[in-house]
């Protein structure tokens, strides 16, 4: 990050980051534009949200950040895009910790009040998903040979039940359920119901979620 853009940033946030809406609402749709990457049309981001690296992040159109919410994109080459009719529930933290991470969230899907998304292996969420609240989605693991970064793909229509963990290196195949408090191991079929600690697959579907 250039020192104008860290500048830029740093005050736009410390100004009007904190204002409550309406007027701060309107005031960080109006200028916010300056400090992302990309911003789409109708944005809502309502007061105490946190930003760090937004020059990396990309919000399409009618995206809504609730209070709290808290990204750090620090390190390098690292991108996070929100694809339109997203929104991110109040207290989602999304924390990159690894270079060349891409953090990819499709269009209608919600992340959950505390949500807890963490590199530095990429986190890829299909279209319309449902992630609960309180759920971490983790694409970094300590094994024997050190600290992998495999990453994570959610795919498209899926949900996933409050106080879910998923850990690196998973594929959770889409229109796929996954049960509260449910610990992700390996691989989750399309068209699959699974629970337990691990996850076990319990039922198939035919048709969509």
């Amino acid at each position: 990050m250039n020192r104008w853009r860290l500048l830029t940033e740093r005050f736009l946030i410390s100004l009007i980051g904190g204002i409550p809406r309406p007027l701060g609402a309107h005031l960080r749709r109006g200028f916010y534009p300056l400090i992302f990457a990309q911003m789409g049309r109708s944005v809502h981001i309502q007061a105490g949200c946190e930003f760090i690296g937004s020059q990396s992040i990309e919000i399409g159109d009618e995206v809504r950040l609730l209070r709290d919410v808290r990204i750090n994109l620090k390190a390098n080459r690292s991108r996070l895009r929100l694809g339109n009719e997203v929104c991110l529930d109040r207290g989602v933290d999304i924390n990159v910790a690894g270079d060349d991470c891409l953090i990819d969230i499709g269009d209608h899907s919600y992340l959950g009040p505390y949500v807890c998304m963490a590199g530095p292996g990429s986190i890829i969420i299909g279209k319309n998903c449902m992630i609960a609240s309180q759920t971490g989605i983790y694409a970094n693991n300590h094994r024997s040979y050190g600290l992998s970064r495999e990453g994570i793909t959610i795919e498209d229509n899926c949900w996933l039940g409050s106080g879910v963990k998923v850990l690196d290196g998973v594929t959770i195949g889409r229109n796929s359920v996954v049960g509260a408090g449910s610990v992700v191991t390996k691989d989750i079929p399309p068209y699959s119901v699974a629970v337990g600690v691990p996850a076990k697959v319990i039922k198939q579907t035919t048709g969509v979620v």
